[in-house]
């Protein structure tokens, strides 16, 4: 390869680094670029949010289960609770539970008012587990809109780069890659963007879904547990209410 061929190559390769291809894009491939890295950014903010809170929810979750292995109270709140944050969505049902049995207690004298109890704070409970779960989903749509959008979004681009590169060719009557490339690689390169911002998106869309499920379990099986005791509790008071009765 001649000098001169060498020195083309080398020039056309620094006109083509990112940076460049999007300050010589015009203000539609521009638009598109910024955001795609807008989304980009923003889908990694929110799974990274979403991957530590889910991290210490679990973590905090095995200390609070370990602290009930003796048996959960249910007029008051668990000592391993109260040093709990009050936004712990344990922490809340547990709370919620609690609550409910204190105003109720006084009316489960027969075996119906007992059911109604249990049935309570059951109902109770499932309207805090589902609050705790809304609440750990905010945002998260986003991804799934990222990864759905972005790369049609990048196509946009692409077509767009691709309408100018032949606008180029007409304009100049000439087909030689230095004509040619520039738009080529503006197209491809907000393709490129589109898939950057989808594919982590798709991916830790389905990860911190799969994590706030499992947390999900986690709840309902704490609310299994609360209604065991609670259930246990009720019984022996009503066989102490049987044996004054008799």
């Amino acid at each position: 390869m001649s000098d001169a061929a060498n020195t083309a190559s080398a020039a056309l390769a620094h006109t083509l680094t990112p940076i460049e291809l999007f300050l010589q894009a015009d203000s539609i491939v521009k638009s598109v670029v910024v955001i795609l890295i807008l989304a980009a950014a923003w889908g990694l903010g929110v799974t990274a949010e979403k991957l530590v809170r889910l991290s210490i929810l679990h973590r905090r979750a095995d200390r609070l289960f370990e602290s009930i292995r003796n048996g959960l109270p249910v007029s008051s709140i668990a000592e391993g609770f109260t040093s709990a944050p009050k936004g712990d969505p344990l922490v809340e049902i547990y709370r919620a539970m609690v609550e409910e049995y204190q105003r109720s207690q006084d009316f489960a004298h027969t075996e119906a008012q007992r059911d109604g109890l249990q049935e309570r704070v059951h109902r109770v409970a499932q309207l805090a587990s589902s609050a705790s779960l809304h609440h750990l989903q905010d945002r998260l749509p986003s991804l799934a809109t990222i990864g759905a959008v972005a790369p049609f979004v990048g196509l946009f681009g692409t077509v767009w780069g691709i309408m100018n590169s032949f606008q180029g060719i007409a304009a100049s009557n000439n087909t030689s890659l230095s004509v040619v490339a520039p738009g080529i690689a503006e197209a491809l390169f907000a393709t490129a963007l589109g898939l950057v911002a989808a594919i982590p998106a798709v991916i830790f869309y389905n990860r911190i879904s799969g994590d706030i499920s499992a947390y999900g379990r986690r709840l309902t099986s704490f609310i299994g547990v609360f209604e065991v005791e609670l259930s246990r509790q009720l019984s022996k008071k009503g066989d102490r209410n049987g044996l004054r009765a008799a």
